[in-house]
């Protein structure tokens, strides 16, 4: 049985709901970041990075949400999380990664602005920032990556929970949806699939 570590609001989510939809058997545990809990010895132990998602494994620990993506898909293939064709299954990667090394960061500016700079004005001025960066981020989604209904086109993969994930973010990064048709419909898309309606269920409890 795997174990996923994760936190309310943060890219987790997008590892949780690929589990529900791979039917992995697994288990959830909620760190408190508000307290910390990420920087205890004790999570440091199991993932050094201090971060979330962690997915613990019979084989070892994975990090990193598209490695972690990338990984259930492979495990699960009766999902068909992913594409068959290589070509296709890198384009897959080449969107998670945009995600993971680009806009993720771009929101990170909001509020971990002390991961690049020590003076307060320039954490003001990243902040002041993210609204121009996300929306160019999901501008270039919207127009040239995202295909329809789903990322990758028809299939449903494992780019769909991490788009979801990131888009959530939006309107706290003052973003408006209404300038993004099509990532909008995605999120109802996706807020209508049995999975993760039952991950968003349980993350309340």
């Amino acid at each position: 049985m795997f174990k996923l570590y994760t936190a309310p609001g943060t890219c987790a989510l997008a590892s949780h709901i690929a589990l529900e939809e791979a039917g992995a058997a697994y288990t959830a545990e909620r760190l408190d970041f508000k307290n910390s809990q990420q920087t205890t010895a004790e999570y440091l132990a199991i993932n050094p990075k201090g971060r979330v998602p962690v997915l613990v494994t019979d084989r070892g620990t994975l990090t990193e949400t598209p490695a972690i993506l990338a990984f259930i898909a492979s495990s699960f293939p009766q999902a068909n999380l992913a594409p068959e064709d290589s070509f296709a299954f890198a384009q897959a990667q080449s969107f998670n990664s945009y995600l993971c090394s680009t806009v993720h960061v771009n929101h990170a500016h909001k509020m971990r602005g002390y991961r690049w700079a020590v003076e307060e004005t320039s954490f003001v001025d990243m902040k002041r920032k993210v609204p121009e960066t996300m929306a160019a981020s999901f501008a270039l989604i919207e127009r040239d990556m995202l295909k329809g209904p789903w990322v990758m086109g028809e299939q449903f993969t494992i780019c769909d929970p991490y788009l979801y994930t990131i888009s959530g973010w939006l309107e706290g990064d003052g973003v408006d949806l209404a300038g993004l048709p099509k990532v909008a419909a995605h999120r109802r898309r996706m807020e209508e699939r049995p999975a993760v309606q039952k991950v968003l269920a349980d993350l309340k409890r």
